[in-house]
């Protein structure tokens, strides 16, 4: 593959990549269901990072084989990397942290609670850990527990995304942070990369467009809704984590509606039973959206974001890096 033409002439961009010792500063987000090895390793191949959510495998068993067969197959100017979901809704975290520290992996990224102890373990035996935070306030506590980079989770990513503009939040975060910063979200194109770059980013973390690859495990019909819908019909919804998540707007989802029923929003309300009805909500959520990207069902829940609207086609993986960097 040509060298990269983005520009590196920012400090924050180049760290990214001597971090991950990788070609081009850009991370293939970790996408529930839908990453898998055949994703990553392509994308290796093209000189970038992959992610994979551990929670795509059922057992810790499957887990421990995916990550012996990446570091099987990775190549040079590549990395590879596992997404941890550290909040108590993820029962399996305890398990997942410690396969991925037995195993190694180039780095982790945490999700959705406090990332303490996932840095103290994978420190331990040389993993990075990069950390979501939506705010310069989640920021500054991650940067403070010794987290390697920051994904700043920006109001345009797809499935559980932060509240801020791209440009305002990696702005506040690299002018208050001493640590990379990595954009994730309403990146679909080489000019949306070249624009997070030029806010001060170090890299960017890219989702949504490869759900409509050839390598990825979900079904025909998904991927070509990421092809026939776009940014205009993406929408949010509190019926599936009990966490608000970007999906697209399919026929079920306007059925079904998408804020909370009355009864969730007051046990949620609820001091000693919102931990357990999250967990129940996180659990069912995560059932109906495997049916939709798995089975052929009218209940389509998709979850994506907003740069979709630059997907034209189903391609390979090489194929969408391509455009991406060229």
């Amino acid at each position: 593959m040509d060298s990269c033409p983005i520009r590196k002439d920012r400090n924050m961009a180049v760290k990214l990549t001597e971090l991950l010792k990788i070609k081009h500063p850009i991370i293939q987000a970790p996408m529930f269901l839908v990453s898998n090895t055949a994703m990553v390793k392509e994308a290796m191949k093209c000189g970038i990072a992959g992610c994979i959510p551990a929670l795509n495998y059922r057992t810790l068993e499957e887990l421990r084989m995916a990550l012996k067969e990446l570091k099987a197959d990775k190549v040079e100017g590549g990395a590879f990397g596992f997404n941890l979901i550290v909040n108590k809704s993820n029962i399996k975290y305890k398990g997942q942290l410690e396969v991925v520290c037995e195993e190694g992996c180039d780095f982790i990224i945490t999700s959705l609670g406090s990332p303490e102890d996932t840095i103290n373990q994978a420190h331990k035996v040389g993993i990075k850990v990069f950390c979501d935070v939506v705010d310069l306030q989640f920021a500054k506590k991650v940067e403070g527990l010794g987290a390697d980079a920051i994904i700043a989770v920006n109001n345009e990513a797809g499935g559980h995304r932060g509240n801020i503009s791209p440009k305002d939040l990696i702005t506040e975060l690299t002018t208050n942070c001493r640590i990379p910063i990595i954009s994730a979200g309403g990146v679909g194109t080489k000019a949306d990369i070249d624009k997070m770059l030029s806010y001060g980013a170090a890299g960017v973390s890219v989702g949504s467009p490869f759900i409509a690859s050839v390598e990825a495990n979900v079904t025909n019909e998904y991927k070509q809704a990421c092809v026939d819908y776009g940014a205009k019909d993406i929408v949010m919804t509190e019926r599936i984590s009990g966490t608000p998540c970007t999906v697209i707007n399919t026929p079920y989802v306007q059925k079904v509606g998408t804020k909370a029923t009355w009864i969730e929003s007051v046990l949620n309300k609820h001091k000693k039973l919102k931990k357990w009805v999250k967990m129940i909500r996180f659990a069912k959520g995560m059932r109906d959206t495997q049916k939709a990207a798995n089975e052929v069902t009218y209940k389509t829940v998709w979850v994506a974001g907003p740069s979709i609207e630059h997907t034209r086609e189903i391609l390979p993986v090489k194929a969408i890096v391509k455009k991406l960097i060229h």
